[in-house]
């Protein structure tokens, strides 16, 4: 049996239904004995795989790392919108926690909440963000969208050379 696809050259081929118990040469009964637990019912009740324990349209579905990026996103598009040009090639990251995290500690220096990379001859500059320090400095969601996005403004500032206040109109004016 084979199966079409929009792309010519993906195919997928099945087996047939009794193609198994013909080679193996026994009746329909016995080619369940030969076969685990696992092979033979899907779970333990015989219901069916189970589903996902949190559906998509609702609020909880999404993980805050999933909102963090969004986040990031948000602003690197307000930016992109506001300079245009000047933005095309610079990467957006996010990291959990910045390197080096354990020395800053212990020389109880302030980790920083996001870098920049300078653009090498392989590739563009990238802007990253570590989320844990970030959320931590923050304590709602409307404190991090600021947060996430005047640092994003600074750090774009600081690779352009230019002040932040020019970057982004609106930088440090909603608190």
């Amino acid at each position: 049996m084979q199966s079409s696809h929009p792309d010519p050259g993906f195919t997928v081929r099945l087996a047939e239904p009794d193609a198994g118990r013909a080679a193996a040469g026994s009746a329909p009964g016995q080619a369940l004995k030969g076969k685990s637990f696992r092979q033979r019912r899907r779970n333990r009740h015989g219901r069916g795989l189970r589903g996902e324990l949190m559906l998509p349209t609702l609020p909880g579905y999404r993980t805050r790392s999933d909102l963090f990026d969004d986040l990031v996103l948000d602003s690197a598009q307000r930016l992109h919108d506001i300079w245009g040009k000047t933005l095309d090639g610079v990467r957006f990251a996010v990291e959990e926690i910045p390197p080096g995290l354990e020395r800053l500690v212990a020389d109880r220096t302030p980790a920083p909440m996001g870098a920049h990379t300078p653009a090498t001859p392989a590739e563009g500059p990238v802007i990253t963000l570590y989320r844990r320090v970030v959320e931590q400095a923050c304590g709602s969601r409307e404190e991090l969208q600021d947060l996430v996005h005047d640092v994003v403004v600074e750090h774009t500032a600081e690779m352009l050379g230019v002040p932040p206040e020019t970057l982004d109109p609106v930088y440090r004016r909603r608190y």
